[in-house]
């Protein structure tokens, strides 16, 4: 018969989650901000030399880029895929066409039509290489510190779309747009390639590859209330967002500011999204979730009513800016900390990967329908007070989702030397 566990065995703790976590969100962090997440923020640079050698329009360019909406497509197959073969396969698979096309292009791509089938297919599979996947090991791994841990992976994306578009525009004036192409393909595969092959642990959420296999054809998440909150809650969102992140610029010079100011708008729109990726996984782990993803939807809303109710002031516009990134910035922490926490961690990446097809919905509506509200009205203010509704209903349907309790912390032992001392 074994002997008893002593007093000492019986109460220690388990090991921290951050003893191997640390591995897999510095990875993951790394993974997500040099996928096709770059070419995503920096499409911008690439539009007058593109316009230039194609000899197109910048609207034509434009709607090229809008056919990046293939993401809506790839995300849950990308997602069902990373619950069946586990994150590692699917990243690499993903990032090796994104940098594969990325290099065709700027090798072959002489036509408009060239760059749209092109921009199509890294729609589709470089969705793969956002926090699609890269939060999926992230999420299986943490409990206790989840929303802390997929705020820093978001941070990743911020702060390498921060230091990227300094190098890209050298490799632009230097070698052409083809040249930012290569520079971009080069960071997917020499940076987030062996982040992801080298920092993540083997093991990280691999034990639940056969779980998701067992509900394969298992699509009923999509009939559950609360999947269906959380996506109108996401398409509302984007319905509101989306459209002001395209239009912030123009929308600050007709409120009498300089491009100048406009540009200064978007740098703190970019900071309080850095300041909401950051901050909000933190609360997400210290208080009710549901409160602080109507608290920090809410704020943004409050932004669109400054912006609508003010003309010309420039510390209100700034706030205003400031405030909505804010929202976009913990947009990726809520609903990805609500998909785990709700729903079973070994189908995250189908679960999660339907949710970011069905915002797509939101995001092209608002797009589309902020340029059309400012072409039929000649200015923004019907188009800020859609916004702020549509921010306000977006907190009350992720309000009314119903999530789980977490199990307790695991209390850390009293050696039983400090014991016997009381």
């Amino acid at each position: 018969m074994n002997p008893p566990a002593s007093a000492s065995e019986q109460s220690a703790p388990e090991p921290s989650e951050w003893t191997e976590g640390w591995r897999i969100v510095l990875g993951c962090a790394v993974a997500s901000g040099t996928g096709i997440v770059l070419l995503f923020f920096t499409f911008n640079l690439f539009v007058l030399p593109l316009a230039i050698e194609l000899q197109v329009t910048r609207g034509a360019i434009g709607s090229i880029q809008a056919l990046i909406i293939t993401a809506a497509l790839g995300a849950p197959v990308m997602g069902r895929l990373a619950d069946l073969f586990g994150f590692k396969p699917v990243y690499l698979g993903c990032i090796a066409v994104v940098a594969a096309i990325e290099i065709l292009l700027a090798s072959f791509a002489t036509s408009l039509t060239d760059m749209a089938i092109g921009v199509a297919v890294l729609g589709f599979f470089g969705i793969g290489s956002t926090a699609v996947v890269t939060t999926r090991p992230v999420s299986a791994h943490f409990q206790l510190h989840r929303g802390k841990a997929l705020g820093l992976v978001a941070v990743g994306v911020s702060l390498t779309t921060m230091v990227v578009p300094l190098l890209l525009q050298l490799a632009l004036e230097r070698y052409g747009w083809r040249g930012g192409f290569v520079t971009l393909a080069a960071l997917s595969v020499l940076v987030g390639a062996p982040a992801a092959m080298l920092i993540v642990p083997g093991s990280a959420g691999k034990a639940l590859v056969g779980a998701a296999k067992d509900g394969a054809s298992d699509w009923g998440f999509l009939r559950d209330r609360d999947f269906q909150l959380m996506g109108g809650a996401l398409i509302v969102m984007g319905l509101a967002t989306a459209g002001f992140v395209g239009q912030l610029s123009p929308m600050i010079q007709q409120e009498g500011m300089s491009a100048q100011i406009g540009a200064l708008a978007l740098t703190l729109f970019a900071v309080g999204q850095f300041v909401g990726r950051l901050g909000g996984g933190w609360l997400l782990d210290h208080f009710d979730p549901r409160v602080i993803a109507v608290v920090l939807t809410i704020i943004p809303g409050t932004g669109f009513l400054l912006l609508l109710l003010t003309d010309g002031w420039l510390v209100a516009a700034l706030l205003a800016a400031g405030m909505i990134g804010l929202q976009q910035g913990a947009e990726l922490d809520i609903f990805a900390y609500f998909t785990a926490r709700r729903f079973p961690v070994s189908r995250y990446g189908t679960i999660y990967g339907a949710l970011n097809g069905v915002s797509w919905i939101g995001n092209a509506a608002g797009i589309l329908g902020v340029g059309l509200l400012h072409d039929r009205t000649g200015n923004y203010d019907l188009a800020q007070a859609i916004g702020m509704g549509a921010l306000l209903a977006g907190a009350v349907l992720i309000a009314l989702v119903k999530l789980p309790p977490l199990p307790p912390r695991t209390r850390v032992a009293t050696p039983p030397s400090q014991a016997t001392q009381r």
